[in-house]
């Protein structure tokens, strides 16, 4: 089993994170993980997310990746701040190269087949599907799981709670992305560790 393969069976949902401030980065990480979701994504899409990274490694038992990550610069960023995994929301060559080189679990983002197969041209089976929603949602996916069912997925995009079961129940999708766990401004805690355990909970 690859590294990715790995982290993304070790859950059923990977939370989507947009922190906007690094203080509140420690606390959100603890609740999830004390909810069952050990897996988490912080996406490059604030000042505060390398930061944040960094914090969030140092809660026992986080698994901590960067997510958003759209060229070579900002994989090594977040390499640099300690992230575990690199998610992306498309695929370059470039980019797969040179995560693929650096030996880093890497799960780029897909919309087509022509994106999977320049995936496989670079030796790639673990995609994000994404957005997912927006894409197709789940018929879309099954529809490219047909001619590429060596390959298997995290779709994320538009999905909730209430809908992540009907993905998950399909074999070739491991886990979804969830940016429903973390609302914004300043966390609830308590909240977002009952959000994590309803959504540990759920099964492929």
């Amino acid at each position: 089993m690859s590294a990715i393969e790995k982290i993304m069976r070790t859950a059923p949902v990977i939370p989507v994170l947009v922190i906007e401030d690094a203080a509140h980065a420690r606390g959100i990480a603890q609740a999830l993980v004390a909810g069952g979701l050990r897996v988490l994504e912080v996406t490059l899409r604030t000042a505060a997310a390398l930061d944040a990274i960094a914090e969030m490694k140092k809660v026992p038992g986080a698994i901590v990746g960067a997510g958003t990550i759209v060229d070579v610069p900002g994989l090594e960023c977040a390499i640099a701040a300690g992230a575990e995994f690199i998610v992306s929301p498309g695929l370059t060559n470039n980019l797969g190269e040179t995560a693929i080189a650096k030996g880093i679990p890497f799960l780029p983002g897909i919309a087509s087949a022509g994106d999977i197969m320049r995936g496989l041209d670079l030796g790639l089976t673990h995609f994000k599907f994404f957005p997912a929603q927006a894409n197709g949602g789940l018929p879309a996916l099954k529809a490219l799981i047909g001619p590429f069912g060596q390959c298997q997925f995290c779709p994320t995009g538009g999905i909730k709670q209430d809908t992540a079961a009907e993905w998950l129940a399909v074999p070739e999708i491991l886990c979804v992305g969830g940016s429903w766990l973390v609302g914004k401004g300043v966390p609830d805690v308590a909240a977002i560790e009952s959000a994590a355990r309803a959504a540990s909970a759920l099964r492929n």
